[in-house]
């Protein structure tokens, strides 16, 4: 008992060491093509010698390796950061055991698809329609520092690459457990010819495919400032007021080499939540906004996106949804309307004459900027007292929306572009949104220096790549810390900004107007995924009840 104790451990480990080597160390993506095999071999002999509880043991590696590869999260929130741990790795573990479950009831190879499959419809299920949301251990993100390998994420998208993670791990377990069986040796030549073959395509056919596929689509150039202040978020309005800040921000800027054609137009970036207090029924009164427009006149053809918080006010007689805040009386009477608004994580584009457009981020981090299910989890806030989540709803309608580059007087069409704010840059599906809305360029505007000097600004970036490969677009990058960078559309960063320190990084990008298939057809891996999960599983239940 106590070496099969031994055995587990030593298994949990290694798992934890292949599958977290991506998220760490760069260019190390194919070590997942075989990191599931030790959790597939612990399983197989938990079923063998009928060990209990194996619960734990599959659930403690899970933990294991969410700790090692986002144990950084703490660096802004401990509690945040032990939720997302546990939680997430429950999530798996629960994916992973109805398998075992299913196992019981469908023999053959039938359970270890619905193991695939019922992770993919999990994976999908985070980044679509889940509230309590964190995809970032999607599995095919692990590919997201070897791009060169992954150029037919353009076709499938991401979770193409947790298809080819569990394709590889499969089938190379398949081979492991025939040749311990000593079915092998029962096997004719063409069975162990297909077998060999099948395995060899699970694992390099998708390499191949990449080398093969090639992207040549261009279009019209457009010099791109980014500004990265470098301001610790933690001592921001401590020890610099907002003046000081914009004041910091546009002598960078200043820096700039600036066309000399003073009519070619040019985009400049500046980072996440860059201006506080925003009000969006005042946009040109806000002193930040202002400042900036005085600074466009003497660059008329720029046109700036910057991160704002900014607020909607509504007078009502009662709360417009369940997170807004109140801020009193304004009247008295037999009906008291008071004064709510409601705080947003905006991204404003705007240009040198005042015009100015929004986008309100709507993909939000839980905990900080969203309440999930605000009917159950506000009443429990007020039990338990304080104000434990953020309170950020959102805008509208859910989805993307392409801020427009107005470009009147100035040597070039009009150009929308879609500004992904932090977090929304880990959504795959959801940025292709900006595309078929018709951004021709991809804009991050991003604030990383809650983590520190960890692997989670790191990651973070390395997102964006794959973002720029399924939309097969340019992308541009502005962090508040770094790193800034600029992305073409095989997901190659072209130029990027050291970290943690104050930068002007300029490049140019093209504008493009081709849509990839990911773009045009969405995620078809997931909705596969999702639809044998569904059947499968029937199968396995209607067994059970049959029996």
């Amino acid at each position: 008992m106590r070496k099969q104790g031994v055995i587990f451990a030593l298994l949990a480990l290694l798992f934890t060491l292949l599958m977290s080597l991506p998220w760490l160390v760069p260019h190390m993506g194919c070590t997942v093509l075989v990191g599931l095999l030790p959790l597939l071999v612990m399983e197989r002999l938990a079923t063998q010698y009928k060990v209990k509880r194996f619960f734990w043991w599959h659930y403690g590696s899970f933990v294991l390796w969410n700790a090692v590869t986002t144990w950084w999260v703490g660096g802004a929130t401990v509690g945040g950061a032990i939720f997302a741990i546990l939680a997430n790795a429950l999530q798996m573990s629960v994916v992973f055991g109805s398998f075992r479950w299913v196992k019981k009831r469908l023999g053959g190879a039938l359970p270890y698809i619905y193991l695939a499959a019922a992770w993919i419809a999990w994976e999908r299920y985070y980044l679509t329609i889940a509230q309590i949301s964190w995809p970032w251990l999607v599995l095919g993100n692990a590919f997201a520092d070897t791009t060169s390998l992954i150029q037919w994420y353009s076709v499938t998208g991401h979770l193409g690459g947790s298809l080819w993670v569990w394709a590889a791990n499969l089938a190379l377990f398949g081979g492991m457990v025939a040749l311990s069986d000593g079915r092998v040796g029962r096997w004719t030549w063409k069975a162990r010819v297909a077998a060999t073959a099948g395995i060899v395509a699970a694992l390099f056919a998708p390499m191949i495919w990449s080398a093969c596929l090639r992207f040549d689509e261009e279009g019209p150039e457009l010099e791109v400032v980014i500004g990265q202040p470098n301001l610790d978020p933690y001592q921001k309005f401590e020890s610099l007021s907002q003046e000081q800040q914009d004041a910091r921000f546009l002598a960078q800027l200043e820096k700039a080499d600036w066309p000399a054609d003073s009519i070619a137009p040019v985009l400049v970036l500046g980072p996440e939540t860059l201006t506080a207090s925003l009000f969006t029924d005042a946009v040109g009164e806000n002193p930040s906004f202002l400042r900036y427009q005085a600074f466009l006149q003497k660059h008329p053809s720029a046109r700036l996106i910057f991160g704002a918080s900014s607020y909607d006010r509504e007078v009502s007689f009662s709360p417009p949804n369940p997170c807004s805040y109140d801020l009193g009386s304004l009247a008295s009477g037999k009906r008291t309307e008071r004064l709510y608004y409601t705080a947003h994580n905006t991204a404003v584009l705007m240009d040198a004459a005042g015009r100015y457009d929004l986008y309100h981020k709507s993909k939000l981090v839980v905990g900080v900027e969203l309440t999930p299910y605000p009917k159950v989890f506000i009443p429990l806030e007020k039990i338990l007292g304080g104000n434990l989540m953020g309170k950020d709803v959102g805008n509208g309608p859910e989805g993307a929306s392409a801020l427009f580059f107005a470009t009147e007087g100035v040597s070039a069409p009009a150009v929308a572009i879609g500004t992904a704010v932090c977090y929304e840059s880990v959504y795959g599906e959801f940025c292709t949104g900006y595309v078929r809305k018709g951004a021709k360029l991809l804009a991050v505007i991003t604030n990383d220096a809650w983590w520190g000097n960890t692997p989670g600004y790191r990651q973070h970036l390395s997102y964006s790549r794959l973002r720029a490969i399924e939309t097969r677009r340019w992308l541009a990058r502005c962090g508040n810390t770094g790193v800034s960078a600029v992305i073409d559309p095989c997901g190659r960063i072209v130029k990027r900004s050291p970290w943690w320190e104050e930068a002007v990084l300029q490049g140019r990008v093209q504008l493009l107007e081709g849509q990839s298939f990911f773009v045009r057809y969405g995620d078809m891996v997931g909705r596969v995924a999702v639809f044998l999960f569904l059947l499968l599983g029937s199968a396995a239940i209607i067994r059970r009840f049959k029996k």
